[in-house]
């Protein structure tokens, strides 16, 4: 069974509605399962699967069209943002993909809830997320506001 943590965010809308209606549409594809979710955090705004991380990425984009997401401007407002942030097996850079996401080390906002769900998420180089989150410092902004299951 391969392994995927993925992101999921949203700033627009009823967002716990949202962030679950992602879930249980993620877990519905018949390719994948929810094996864990992190508690739902907030913070400021900022700028059983078995399938290759390039058909992850299109039921993540499919899901985010579905509920309601329009691409009008980088890091604008949107209802739902999913983003594959680890997957397992070698790392991947395509024109549209790159995994483990190219920032998720930088941002306490990805770190803390994939901390949260897996405690022991790697990175491909072996790194283990809650020791990225740990060089970031102390975090702050990052509140916790409920949580969806699993």
């Amino acid at each position: 069974m391969t392994r995927a943590h993925v992101g999921l965010g949203s700033n627009l809308g009823d967002r716990m509605a949202i962030l679950d209606t992602a879930v249980r549409v993620l877990d519905a594809d018949e390719l994948t399962h929810v094996m864990a979710v992190s508690r739902v955090y907030e913070t400021a705004p900022v700028g059983e699967p078995d399938r290759n991380p390039h058909e992850l990425l299109e039921l993540l984009l499919a899901t985010e069209d579905g509920l309601g997401r329009v691409r009008s401007e980088r890091w604008g407002p949107r209802t739902a943002d999913l983003d594959l942030l680890l997957y397992d097996g070698p790392p991947v850079e395509t024109p549209d993909l790159t995994v483990p996401h190219p920032r998720a080390r930088e941002r306490a906002f990805v770190l803390v809830p994939l901390c949260d769900a897996d405690p022991f998420a790697t990175f491909p180089d072996g790194e283990l997320a809650a020791a990225a989150l740990a060089r970031l410092g102390p975090v702050s902004g990052i509140v916790t506001v409920g949580e969806l299951e699993a």
